[in-house]
């Protein structure tokens, strides 16, 4: 897919965001994107035009990188939809519920499959959704049918504000080639956790969601 919008782009969109939410413009939960910019650029690098991109409650990046117009989805954010972007033309989807849409982007791969389509999912899901049992299972199918489906496992070390040394301690999981992850830092904390940092050089105060 060519990428029509630059790390700068999204940093400048999010801080965007943010700001609004901290004026008091978006009356609503929001979950913000911010240090996976070139992660993100390189992985929808991969993925082709017509693919379907399943999505979670932190999406707004997903969003831009998948070719949404910036206009638009800030239109959703300021209607309370942060949470739930969708857009049939893109094939984009999320859900708001943690580790909801493996199993939904195993059956539409099931379905690109039996359909012999040379179209692919893509299904990214947060460090948190790793420890559901939906996702588990959702990964194991897709493996065992050779599904065109990947999983992009986002990884911020952080669900339920609890690091993973805390969850589970030393252990880990040798995932499929299903299972693709990335780690990153986030620039903005997860509820209740302090200031986070505009990009631009100035800080706000108060918590983002």
């Amino acid at each position: 897919m060519e990428i029509k919008i630059t790390v700068k782009e999204l940093i400048e969109f999010e801080n965007k965001i943010a700001h609004l939410w901290e004026d008091k413009k978006i009356p609503y939960p929001i979950h913000l994107s911010g240090g996976n910019e070139k992660q993100l650029i390189e992985i929808f690098g991969e993925i082709n035009k017509g693919d379907y991109i399943f999505s979670t409650h932190r999406s707004h990046y997903h969003y831009l990188l998948a070719g949404g117009s910036p206009e638009k989805l800030e239109k959703i954010i300021l209607e309370g939809n942060s949470m739930h972007v969708f857009d049939k033309e893109l094939n984009f989807l999320t859900s708001a519920i943690v580790s909801g849409t493996p199993t939904i982007a195993t059956g539409v791969a099931l379905a690109l499959k039996l359909k012999k389509s040379e179209k692919k999912v893509w299904c990214f899901v947060g460090d948190g959704a790793e420890d559901e049992g939906h996702f588990y299972e959702a990964v194991r199918y897709v493996d065992g049918h050779d599904l065109p489906c990947t999983f992009i496992l986002e990884d911020n070390d952080r669900s339920v504000e609890t690091p993973r040394e805390v969850r589970y301690g030393k252990s880990r999981i040798k995932w499929p080639d299903c299972v693709k992850i990335y780690n990153y830092k986030i620039t903005y904390p997860h509820v209740g956790t302090g200031k986070w940092v505009d990009f631009s050089g100035t800080k706000a105060g108060g918590s983002s969601f």
